[in-house]
């Protein structure tokens, strides 16, 4: 490959992969306009169940459909497969933006996380195939530093479109984007595929994995979402769990089998799937829980939220390819044990955060502060910057080591089975210290407000720690929870 060759092919892989990981989070700031503007149809769909679904229908069906896509990545072609997702996930970013109503909306989310399960996995085994050395692991940095940074600036992002235009930039802004990306596969990206790859596509077995991950997905979303009050989350996910520990005997069995069982003979590849789901879970518990403290507890507002996360952010893009390179070189094992470390202290610092701190309240007129408040400099600033170094340190040879470990031919299916670990382990984390939220929430409640019925209906619905109490609530119980709860958490 050319050098020029080589700069198309990471711009391809880097704005498909982006996009299909920013859409996330940039939409989830659209949902309350959604829901707000656009009809229901035919379901009479309410507020907050539209926006359930406008964001679940993407999230679990990209999930779901992961390993399925790195599987037919390594099966027909990566090229060829990418470049079928980054058209498919143009076209239903436009469907989204044009959506005349939520059924719809919901319909093309649905779509357009399938063709996102196309895209994800393989723009890692595309890197894979066509680099090696040093200049992989200066690859996979770029990748890593640029995938991290989207999670991180999506809320920002979302904000800026969402408020400055409409909605439905939040999925318009795809498109030209997805042009670029094709145009530069189409010019510049080798093809690869497994070459051993013979005989019948196992079918049945990405049924089993899809209904294990789609299981466990919707099962720990709609469990939140209920504050595991219903049996529905408990139902799917027993059949989530009974499908993974099915999915092993089938591929056992299977000639054909869609995921190699011997990849998790190499301890490399299982070990760092397990650090990827407690290490994400980590990262997304921190931003989930950081943005509720933020505005809930200390005051601020949501751009001051949003450029909070800048600075790991910019360490994320400066310097995670300097790491990938000397992961490359000198092995990723230091790097993966230095950078969690790293980040631990991070959050021991911000979690010596006083729940007065001064808040910083960005861009609202005569009131607003354009230079950071001193409790940002003080309490928040030093604690997210070591974070975001563990962060820089860690991705980078994370993913170098999980690509290494596996033959070059079954690249598709390990980075589909690492994506789908982190994307489904992440909420599952999320929802374990949920439930002690919960718990401490509901018990700080009773100690503040005594004789307070915290287990009536209106009192779950009006006051749940994830959601902003209306009017009808009583002040000194809003207090309790905004003021008493959080704080206690970033405490312990």
């Amino acid at each position: 490959m050319t050098k020029t060759q080589k700069r198309g092919t990471m711009l391809a892989v880097i704005l498909g992969s982006g996009i299909v990981f920013l859409d996330t989070s940039v939409v989830n700031l659209a949902l309350p306009k959604i829901a707000k503007e656009l009809p229901s149809r035919l379901l009479s769909f309410g507020e907050l169940e539209a926006q359930a679904y406008v964001a679940n229908g993407y999230f679990i069906t990209l999930s779901a459909l992961l390993i399925l896509g790195g599987a037919l990545n390594d099966y027909f072609g990566r090229k060829r497969m990418f470049a079928v997702g980054l058209a498919g996930f143009g076209a239903t970013s436009l469907l989204c933006g044009i959506a005349p109503n939520v059924e719809l909306l919901i319909l093309f989310r649905v779509l357009q996380g399938a063709t996102g399960a196309l895209v994800v996995p393989g723009s890692l085994s595309i890197i894979t195939a066509s680099f090696e050395g040093e200049e992989q692991g200066r690859a996979f940095g770029v990748w890593a530093g640029a995938s991290a940074a989207t999670t991180i600036l999506g809320p920002l992002i979302g904000g800026i479109l969402v408020n400055s235009i409409s909605w439905r930039a939040a999925f318009l802004i795809n498109v030209p984007l997805l042009l670029i990306a094709y145009y530069a596969t189409v010019r510049n990206v080798p093809e690869s595929r497994d070459e051993a790859a013979s005989g019948h596509f196992d079918w049945l077995g990405s049924a089993v994995v899809a209904l294990a991950v789609a299981g466990l997905a919707f099962g720990t979303i709609r469990g939140q979402q209920q504050n595991w009050q219903e049996p529905v989350a408990f139902v799917s996910l027993g059949i989530g769990a009974a499908a993974a520990i099915a999915f092993p005997i089938r591929m056992k069995r299977s000639s054909h089998a869609l995921v190699p069982l011997h990849l998790f003979k190499s301890r490399n590849f299982t070990v760092t799937n397990i650090s990827t789901f407690l290490i994400y879970g980590a990262l997304y518990v921190t931003i989930t829980f950081q943005g509720i403290f933020l505005i809930a507890t200390l005051g601020y507002n949501e751009p001051a939220t949003g450029v909070a996360g800048v600075p790991a952010t910019l360490l994320l893009a400066l310097f995670s390819t300097r790491f990938g390179k000397l992961a490359a070189r000198y092995g990723p094992r230091l790097f993966m044990a230095l950078g969690p470390a790293i980040m631990g202290l991070g959050l021991l610092y911000l979690a010596r955060m006083p729940s007065d701190s001064e808040p910083w309240v960005l861009g609202t007129g005569s009131s607003g502060q354009i230079v950071p408040s001193g409790g940002y400099l003080a309490d928040l600033l030093p604690g997210l910057v070591v974070f975001g170094i563990g962060l820089m340190i860690m991705v980078a040879p994370l993913t170098t080591c999980l690509m290494t470990s596996v033959p070059r031919e079954n690249s598709g299916v390990a980075s589909a089975i690492n994506n789908a670990i982190s994307r489904v382990g992440s909420p599952l984390v999320v929802a374990v210290i949920f439930v002690a939220v919960v718990s401490s929430f509901y018990g700080a409640i009773r100690e503040r407000v005594p004789g307070v019925d915290v287990g009536s209906p209106r009192f779950r619905e009006q006051v749940a720690p994830l959601n902003p109490p209306d009017e009808g609530v009583s002040p000194v119980v809003v207090r309790a929870a905004v003021h008493l709860v959080l704080p206690r958490l970033a405490a312990h």
